[in-house]
């Protein structure tokens, strides 16, 4: 039996970055730094780290997306793809938080995401994120894990989304770690005339 293609990418930071792997194996890995415009690189980059690598959409087995913390738009962009995209080649696609992706690392120490105004969310390994000042993170006496390289990011998630259930796992969702900034309208609605 071939090794499962994955194809796993994320765009919650100013960067559109992919990884494909064949099993283990890592076939290509992209990043292209950007602050804005991911929805539209998104899937000519995809398409592209496929024909780099000779494969088609109709050889993948699986997705893995990004799901955050980060950018509230980019999170969207990339899960709504990976959504899409599993739907219309019926496979599974799995979520992958960029703390899973970094603790994946098996280093030991504090998964870093950089948050505004000096700010990062902060986990350990299977434990909830908190919101602290990132002076307070590099006064800790542990090792820092950061999300500096989008395209190791990207191989991370791959290799996550590639040790797990696949048949139980929920469709990916945006993982926000504060509600949006968005609130409903305050005027009234228009009438309707039948």
């Amino acid at each position: 039996m071939p090794a499962p293609l994955i194809l796993a990418f994320d765009t919650s930071a100013a960067h559109c970055a992919a990884a494909l792997l064949s099993g283990t194996d890592l076939l290509g890995a992209f990043c292209e730094p950007m602050t804005k415009g991911q929805a539209e690189r998104l899937v000519p980059l995809l398409q592209g780290l496929l024909n780099q690598a000779g494969k088609d959409w109709s050889e993948l087995n699986l997705i893995g997306v990004g799901i955050g913390p980060g950018n509230f738009t980019g999170i969207r962009i990339a899960v709504s793809t990976a959504r899409g995209l599993a739907l219309s080649l019926n496979i599974p696609a799995i979520g992958v938080s960029t703390f899973d992706a970094l603790h994946h690392t098996g280093l030991p120490g504090l998964a870093l995401v950089r948050a505004p105004r000096d700010m990062v969310y902060a986990a350990y390994a299977g434990e909830p994120a908190d919101l602290i000042p990132l002076e307070e993170a590099e006064a800790l006496p542990t090792p820092l894990l950061f999300a500096d390289d989008p395209a190791e990011l990207a191989v991370c998630i791959a290799q996550v989304a590639a040790t797990r259930d696949s048949a139980s796992a929920p469709r990916p969702a945006p993982l926000y770690m504060r509600a949006a900034d968005a609130a409903p309208a305050s005027d009234a609605p228009p009438v309707i005339l039948p």
